[in-house]
């Protein structure tokens, strides 16, 4: 369980974050089309996980902003911009805000993502959304980075996740494989 804060007022999420240097739990999100978005989904590519607790908070939308105009700048890079936001609204986000370089994903038919990720919030005003973290993967599934923002009234911190995405291109160790339940 890790201690964040909200304007200053704690709140716990229900874990921790993957370990770095350890495949990454496998997962199956909803896009903004209904379909499913599945780890396995997104081999072969460095990805950038943007886990946030809404789309109608404006740090939840400046996150998808700022990564959406990043995103070119890491060449087979994804960035997935994940809430529990119905696809519907998340489809309506990205056609008004011109949303075209991430993927949205909500996890409105997989609760198990914010207890696998280790950032469902289980106390507070926000309790049952997720935190705002970043999880950064190679092209081997395996976790990178991670970075849960200790206020989750604040940004992450979006060159660091970026910058080390930039620095890991190495083979892909035995027993990272990406796999699906």
């Amino acid at each position: 369980m890790a201690l964040i804060s909200l304007h200053g007022n704690p709140i716990h999420t229900v874990g921790e974050l993957p370990i770095v240097g350890r495949p990454c739990p496998p997962f199956t999100l909803t896009r903004p089309d209904l379909t499913e978005l599945t780890l396995v989904d997104l081999a072969g590519q460095r990805v950038i996980l943007n886990i946030f607790p809404s789309l109608d908070t404006a740090t939840c939308a400046k996150s998808v902003y700022t990564f959406n105009a990043r995103a070119q700048e890491s060449p087979n890079t994804v960035v997935v911009c994940i809430s529990a936001d119905l696809p519907f609204a998340q489809s309506r986000f990205a056609e008004a805000e011109g949303i075209e370089d991430v993927m949205l994903a909500s996890t409105f038919r997989s609760p198990a993502f914010g207890q696998d990720f280790g950032v469902a919030l289980v106390d507070g005003n926000l309790r049952g959304l997720m935190a705002r973290a970043v999880v950064a993967l190679d092209e081997h599934g395996r976790v990178v980075h991670t970075e849960l923002v200790p206020e989750l009234a604040c940004e992450a911190n979006y060159d660091w996740a970026l910058d080390i995405l930039h620095q890991h291109h190495q083979p892909c160790p035995e027993d990272a494989v990406l796999t699906s339940e």
